[in-house]
This record gives C-alpha cells, structure tokens and sequence, in this order.
C-alpha cells in the first residue's frame, strides 16, 4: 500500500471515528469526564459578569437599595454596599474561573497526550512487523508524518478543540440565560444570531479533507528531502547537489504555502461572516432594545446587562465554531491513523504456524517465481535444492535476481508462484519468528544501531553469555579494533554506525550474525564494497561464521566461490548452470565460463 496515495475516505464518518478510537479513550474516562465536568462551571461563570451589570446598574448607578426576602424577615442591601460587594464578586468568580481554566487544561492535556502515545506505539508496533515491500514502496517522510505526526495532530487536538466546544458551549448557555432573563423577545434575536453564525461550518468539510491530505503529502516529502540530505550528504557534496536539494526543498515549501493560501481563501470568509452577522444581531438588538426601554418593558440595566452578554456572546461562539473547523482538518488526521490499523502486511503468519525448532535436511526451491511489479517477473521457475551445511555461491549478471533468491529464504518477500520449503516444509506454514531465528544474515551495507558495540552485537542473541561474546569476537577478528576504542566493546558508535570504517562495520555485523550461530547463513555481497586489505580480514571473519552451517553466499572473490560446494548461476532470473566450479568451467560456451574469463581471472592471475 502506497501511503501517499491518501484518501481518508473514512473521515466524517463520525461513528467509525468514535468506534475506532473508544478503545484508546476508556482507558481515561475518569479524567475525561472530570474534565468535562469542570468545563460547565467554567463556561457558565462567563455570564457573571454581564449578570452583574443589571444590580449594578439598576441600583448602585440609580442609587436604589437593594431589597429581598429570606424566611418572612426583610433585608436591605444599600447603593453604596452594593457598589462594593458587585465588583469584588466579580474578582472571585474570576479567581474560581482561573484555577477551573487551570484545571481543565491540565486534565485535557494529560489525556490528550496519554491517547497520543498509546497510538503511537500501537501504530509502532504495526509498523516494525511490516513487510519490507512496505517500506520499498514508501518514503521515510511519509511514513514518518503517518506514523508520528497525524497521531499527535489528531489525538492530542481533537482532545483540545472538544475541551474549547465544552467550555465554549456552556459559555454560550450561561450567557444565552442571561440574556432569557433580562428579555426573551431580545434573547429570540440573539439565538437566531448564534445559528446563523454556525452555517458555515457545514460548508468546508470537503475542502478542508482535500487541503490537509495534500499537505500530509507535502510534509512528507519535505521529511523525505530532509532525510536524503542527512543520509546522502556525501554523495550531495560530491557531486554538488545542494542546489538540487535546495531548489527541490524549495518548492515543497512553496507548494504548502499554495495548498495553505487556496485553504484560506475558500474558508477565511468565515470570520468576516460571522462579524457581519455579530454586528447585524448588535444593530438589531439595538433597535428593538430602545424600543422596549422606551415603552418601560424592561430597565436600562437590564438592556445593559442583555448587551454585555450579547457581545460576550460572540466570543465562546466563534472558539466553538473556529474548533468545530478544526475539528474537521483533526478528522481527516484521525481518518488516515485509523486507516493504518486496517494495513495489514502482505507477509505474516499462517493461522496455527508451525515452529522451526532445528534444521535437518534440505532447503529446496521448487517452480519459484517472483516479480515485484505485475507481469515483471525477477525470477523465473527456480529449482533448486541445497542441503545441510552445503555452501552455494550464487553468481550471475546484475540485476539478474541473486539478492531476490536469497530474500525469499527468510521470507522478506512472498513468492509469486511455487514454494521454498525447508526439510520439506512450506515456510510460509512456519511461523516467522522462528524461520529468522534459524537464519543469520550479512549484507553488503550493514546496518548498525545508535549505541554501544556491544549492544549491536548482542542484537543477534541477547541472551548470549560474556563467553560467547568473547568467542564471536574472536571470530570476528574484532578484538584488536575494540582494544584500540576508547571505551572499547562499550564505546558507542553513533548512528548507523557512521564513525567506523566499512570493514569494522561489516565485522561488527559478522560477530552479530556468529552470536545468533543459526544453521542457515546468507552472506549478500558482504565483502564487495571493501578495499583489499579490508576485504581480507572480513573474508577470515566470514569462513569462521561459515563453519558447519548452510550457506548462501552472492561473492565476488574467486576464492570464496571456489571454495564453495557448489555454484548457481542466476542470469536474468532464470538458474542457467549449477554444479562445482570445475564442472562449470568445462562447459564449453558456458555462462560461468564466461563470467570467470571476464570478471575473476585476474584475480587468479594477480
């Protein structure tokens, strides 16, 4: 599945959301509600202040003493207490609504940040059990913003703009009652107002999922740029790429700023709207209000506190419908998360696999074809059969399939077509994890992870003892490197293991694959891009890890292939020639003959 190619078709499907991310909500429903429940007391108390305009106009700007009624005895309030008491409640309530605001960010930002790491590291755990076609067909950017970014952006915000709607809506309510009691006829004005106001929400739903679908795509590959800079500076300052890198940098970031301004442009009307219509219900409301004070039908407070109300009215209004747009981009993040737990790998265990506990006998290839694209086939009815500790060299033209042969044994790809059996066992019907645990693998460009030497190492067998560690160091002719390092095995070597040379990675890569101490060993090319000298002790390293094991091995040394049990030769996908390399060297226009003539025969001279 190619993951540029971003649909979200799910996202406004509002129970499919809600149904997918539940699971990863019931876990906090206790803060989740406790956050919630703060959100009404604190959108409520918005009204007090345009509640407290009323009595403060009514009686202490019209010098009138408060009167009222507890239990049959009268009390009185005077202009001048009242003028007191009216503004240092206002300061409490604005106290009380401080530390609610605090608490209610903080309990949304604890959960929006809980729900954002238990779907990152479940979307984790889906990716690191992908097929590697998966990561052939998709970039480091991409995957990197689905994976990581569209996470953050929807769990965390969609948690944030419903904590602004709660707040907001309840806002609107109080102030809504306020504006109910000082006059209904007014309060009909300013609710038309309200939903008039939330019209255009409805409208940029199908923008918005196409704006933010093409910046996923653009952030993407700005990632990506970023990464091949950082991998391929080298390459880049070689051969004076950086205007390339620049130029290409450039205009993602120009073609961002494009989607970004077309976005704007079909939904930055929606703010002007909604001051248009603010100021309509204003004017409205000013018209009438003079009327009903004239004609005594309500105070000059009350139409005072109705206009406080209206206007702060206009503010929990427009969060709520600037978060009910955002919601809609937070959405369409949410729609591409859900659809990557729908992404299953190609290649995965059979239902009850069968556990590969030793091998015995043979691996065989039998009627093998694969292609990675339709109808290119990279192999072509591959027969083949390689028994216990047999070493087969696998020679052939570029391009030809070697690499592809030998990545079917540990199933990193699925055959198109026939079966790799081993012992005479399907291996698509053994499980994966003990398939790979038979079999050690070094490749031409070893990859090595951030940290010490010997955690690399030990990647190959973490339960392995310090004697064991010794003995494949020793194997891998490591020991002389490690006593020169500064902290020597514990020295870390950064990432991809960039501060050692080519031959000690590769060596490093070797002691890994002697640690496992699998039957099965595949070396692919593991020597071809060394120098000489290198290249010598690397060789010394892989004929210890080779010692009574099955071997595939794609080399270009003379000596290596020679020394081989047998010799395949894979042109053009197809087994042309196998046998020793006498036999193959006595077939007379032959496809080996003829590599050796051309490749190895002065490395026999020399």
């Amino acid at each position: 599945m190619k993951l540029i190619n971003t649909t979200s078709e799910n996202s406004f499907r509002y129970g499919w959301l809600l149904s997918r991310i539940m699971p990863f909500v019931v876990k906090y429903w206790f803060r989740i509600i406790l956050g919630f429940m703060i959100a009404i007391p604190l959108g409520l108390l918005d009204g007090v202040t345009a509640f407290s305009l009323k009595p403060y106009m009514d009686y202490v700007i019209g010098a009138k003493d408060f009167e009222f009624t507890v239990l049959n005895h009268k009390f009185f309030i005077t202009s001048l207490q009242m003028s007191f008491l009216i503004p240092v409640g206002v300061v409490i309530f604005a106290a009380v609504q401080g530390i609610l605001r605090y608490f209610n960010g903080y309990f949304c930002t604890w959960t929006g940040q809980k729900i954002t790491n238990d779907l990152r590291i479940s979307l984790f755990q889906k990716l690191i059990n992908m097929h590697p076609g998966f990561f052939d067909e998709n970039s480091s950017g991409v995957i990197i913003q689905r994976y990581m970014a569209d996470p953050q952006t929807a769990s965390a915000g969609i948690v944030v703009q419903l904590k602004d709607i709660a707040t907001g809506t309840f806002g609107a309510i109080g102030l809504v009652a306020v504006m109910l009691y000082s006059s209904w006829k007014l309060a009909i004005i300013g609710v038309i107002v309200l939903c008039a106001a939330f019209l255009p929400v409805i409208l940029i739903r199908k923008r918005i999922k196409s704006a933010s679908n093409k910046n996923m795509v653009i952030s993407g590959n700005m990632t990506t740029n970023i990464n091949e800079t950082y991998s391929g500076n080298k390459v880049m300052a070689a051969y004076a790429l950086q205007d390339r890198q620049y130029n290409y940098f450039k205009k993602q970031v120009w073609d961002s700023f494009a989607v970004n301004m077309s976005l704007y442009k079909r939904t930055g009307w929606m703010s002007p709207l909604m001051y248009i219509i603010a100021s309509l219900g204003i004017a409205t409301v000013l018209g009438v209000g003079t009327y009903l004070i004239n004609s005594h039908e309500m105070t000059a407070g009350s139409f005072a506190s109705f206009v406080t109300s209206l206007l702060l009215l206009y503010k929990p209004v427009k969060v709520v419908g600037g978060s009910l747009t955002d919601l809609q981009g937070l959405f369409v993040a949410a729609g591409r998360v859900f659809e990557l737990f729908d992404v299953e790998a190609d290649i995965k265990d059979c239902e009850n696999p069968l556990q590969l506990n030793s091998f015995d006998n043979v691996i065989t290839f039998e009627n093998v074809c694969f292609e990675y694209q339709k109808d290119r086939p990279v192999l072509k009815n591959i027969n083949l059969c390689v028994a216990k500790n047999e070493t087969l060299a696998i020679v052939g033209n570029s391009g030809g399939g070697k690499s592809t042969l030998v990545n079917l044994i540990p199933r990193f790809y699925d055959v198109t077509s026939g079966a790799v059996k081993i012992d005479g066992e399907d291996i698509k019907n053994i499980s994966l994890k003990s398939l790979r645990n038979n079999i050690s693998m070094v490749f031409q460009d070893n990859f090595l992870f951030s940290g010490s030497i010997r955690e690399n190492i030990m990647m190959g067998n973490p339960d392995a003892t310090e004697e064991d560690l010794k003995i494949a160091l020793a194997s891998a002719h490591l020991e002389d490197m490690i006593a020169d390092m500064p902290q020597g095995i514990d020295t870390v070597i950064g990432e991809r293991g960039t501060s050692l040379s080519g031959g000690q990675r590769q060596r490093v890569a070797i002691a890994r694959a002697m640690l496992r101490n699998a039957p099965i060993v595949i070396l692919d090319e593991a020597t071809s891009a060394l120098d000489n000298e290198s290249e010598a002790i690397v060789q010394k390293a892989m004929d210890n890890l080779m010692k009574n094991k099955t071997v595939f091995i794609i080399a270009h040394r003379l000596s290596t292939i020679k020394n081989a049990d047998r010799i395949a030769v894979i042109n053009d996908g197809e087994l042309v020639e196998i046998g020793t390399h006498n036999e193959l060297m006595n077939i007379n226009n032959g496809h080996y003959k003829a590599l050796y003539d051309m490749q190895f025969k002065k490395q026999e001279v020399s």
